[in-house]
């Protein structure tokens, strides 16, 4: 093991002079409580470590001893259902409020393990060696190491095991032997290898409308969530990982306020999920990095949780990483950067941002695993940019990297608009490659319904402007129909009561129908303007209250009240305008949104 003596120390940054040869990158452990650390340069003889853990009580003469590998994390059937610091240490099960300094201990809870290879056979990288059954009855496979191949030379019977007792012995190719326990150890800066990455073939089902028809994000894809403060990152964060349909959730709390993380720790292990009836957190991983914690770990605690990811990702799971906010996250490197010396970029971050936000986010993808298998990392990132802006740099080189951008609009939000999403700011480059899969769920003419509604949006922001200058009831009467329409589809459409148990959660099925539903009535409206129908006469139609409500009031087994209602509005309109009842159409109009915005 490799010695160095601090010479020097300031906050998380430390100088020693080494006496044995370090690697860049290397973990370390510092002082007598064997603080975690990281050394992240060396000039000669001298160290640069940047410790992830509280520095008070060093002091020039401590030691800083190598361990010889990259920082790294144990991976295994432990993780779920678990809440974990920003560097994977147990936060939950430990009988302490804090975790305890240079804390390296693995789970001792015992696991019930079936082998799935006997003495003789091959073993491939990254291959399942067997099944982990835990008290609660969940079964999750267990990986051989990505770097591990070779015959298998003893098999552990099927028993009951901690995560790190060995359950398997190979005789690598170069003949040695290699000891293998349900559980192994990855380094969090390094992408776990698979076979290729796929095209992105469906979008990840959110159960909000607003994004799943609107600004879906691939399964496998990368979203944005920038929004100023008190527009709802976190509640829609949630949301999401309330409602996704991916098959585990990564939830990373990195540098937010300490009492939104205590509602999220409090609140997540009494929901129950939609998908089984079971409790919520057995398939989910909660990584807590509060603002209050040492400022090296926010830094760390990213790659932590896109390894945990990945690592479901490769038993052949769709995984979905909520991260909230990599602004924080960028404001730790660069108060630490600025600790190192380093010339300052644009915003006073460092140059090599926009770098490390590459890494991150394009560690999310679609792929064949080693083992063969199909799964997805789906990576969602809240952005706080000061004041809204969102020119700031995180903002700006995220956008770069990201297919989905959700932009929350503070007027929305400070009007109890959820989710506060701005249609016209926000966008999504991957959708015209979903027409098929909505297809498949019985909306054929989703992307031109898409359009329309972006379309109507932004006629609604035009006409708008000009209201506020001569009057909204100076405008033509067909520009009235148009505005009645647009306000229609926010609030029917775009506003979701997170409070509903309807409506909370929207499925495919529902939006589909919902969006038919809202284009055949813009269609009337359209026929009944063109037949002389005054605006007054349409907004005081009786089924105009149950269109504003179908969204709390219609569920998902309850779709053929969509239908009912359509029949009652075509009625109403022909009361009022005979040629409102023109056949269904659905028009592809130009669509100006989608031009700007992929």
């Amino acid at each position: 093991m490799s010695l160095a003596i601090v010479r020097w120390i300031a906050g998380p940054v430390l100088h020693a002079r080494r006496q044995g040869p370090f690697a860049l990158r290397e973990s370390v452990r510092v002082g007598p409580q064997g603080l975690l650390g990281e050394v992240v340069r060396i000039h000669d003889d001298t160290l640069v470590v940047q410790v992830y853990e509280d520095t008070t009580g060093l002091s020039p003469g401590t030691e800083v001893h190598g361990d010889g590998q990259p920082l790294a994390i144990r991976l295994g059937p432990g993780l779920l259902g678990q809440i974990f610091d920003g560097l994977l240490r147990p936060l939950s099960g430990t009988g302490s409020n804090f975790v305890q300094p240079g804390l390296r201990a693995p789970s001792t809870t015992r696991l019930h393990f079936e082998p799935r290879l006997a003495v003789g056979e091959v073993l491939t990288h990254g291959a399942v060696i067997g099944t982990a059954t835990d008290a609660a009855g969940r079964v999750q496979r267990c990986l051989a190491p990505p770097d591990a191949a070779g015959a298998v030379e003893q098999a552990m019977p099927a028993g009951d095991y901690t995560e790190t007792d060995t359950v398997l012995v190979l005789r690598q190719g170069d003949g040695r032997l290699r000891e293998l326990a349900m559980s192994h150890v990855w380094p969090v800066r390094v992408p776990r290898p698979v076979q290729r990455r796929l095209p992105t073939q469906a979008p990840l089902v959110t159960g909000q409308r607003i994004l799943d028809s609107l600004f879906p994000v691939a399964q496998g894809g990368k979203a944005a969530i920038p929004g100023g403060f008190g527009t709802g990152k976190t509640v829609l964060l949630e949301a999401l990982a309330k409602g996704c349909n991916a098959d585990v959730i990564v939830y990373l709390g990195c540098g937010e306020r300490g009492n939104e993380m205590a509602g999220v720790l409090d609140e997540f292990p009494t929901l129950t999920d939609p998908r089984s009836g079971r409790p919520l957190m057995e398939r989910t991983v909660i990584i807590a990095n509060t603002s209050n914690m040492p400022v090296a770990a926010r830094e760390a605690s990213i790659y932590c949780a896109i390894t945990v990811a990945e690592y479901f990702r490769d038993q052949g799971l769709h995984v979905a990483l909520m991260a909230d906010s990599t602004s924080r996250w960028a404001e730790a490197l660069r108060e630490v950067s600025g600790r190192f010396g380093e010339l300052p970029g644009e915003g006073g971050y460092p140059a090599y941002l926009s770098s490390r936000l590459a890494d991150f986010y394009e560690r999310a993808a679609l792929v064949d695993t080693l083992a063969g298998e199909r799964g997805s990392v789906t990576v969602m990132g809240a952005i706080s940019p000061p004041s809204g802006d969102f020119s700031e740099p995180v903002t700006s080189h995220t956008k770069r990297y990201v297919k989905a951008f959700w932009a929350l609009d503070v007027k929305r939000a400070q009007a109890r608009f959820y989710p506060a999403i701005h249609p016209l700011q926000s966008y999504a480059e991957d959708a015209r490659g979903f027409a098929p899969w909505w297809a498949a769920q019985g909306n054929g003419d989703w992307l031109a319904l898409r359009r329309r509604l972006l379309t109507l949006l932004d006629d609604q922001a035009q006409l708008e402007r000009m209201a506020r200058i001569i009057g909204k009831d100076a405008l033509p009467a067909r520009q009235q129909l148009t505005l009645l329409c647009a306000e229609l589809v926010n609030e029917a459409f775009l506003r979701q009561s997170a409070f509903s148990e309807i409506d909370r959660v929207c499925s495919p099925a529902r939006q589909a129908a919902m969006m038919k539903l809202l284009g055949r009535f813009i269609d009337m409206v359209d026929a009944a303007g063109a037949a002389g129908a005054t605006p007054e006469q349409v907004a005081a139609l009786p089924g105009l209250r149950a269109l504003q409500r179908m969204g709390e009031e219609v569920a998902d087994d309850q779709l053929p009240k969509l239908a009912e209602l359509q029949a009652r509005l075509e009625r109403e309109f022909a009361q009022i305008a005979p040629t409102g009842t023109a056949p269904p159409t659905v028009t592809t109009p130009p669509e100006p949104r989608d031009a700007a915005h992929g």
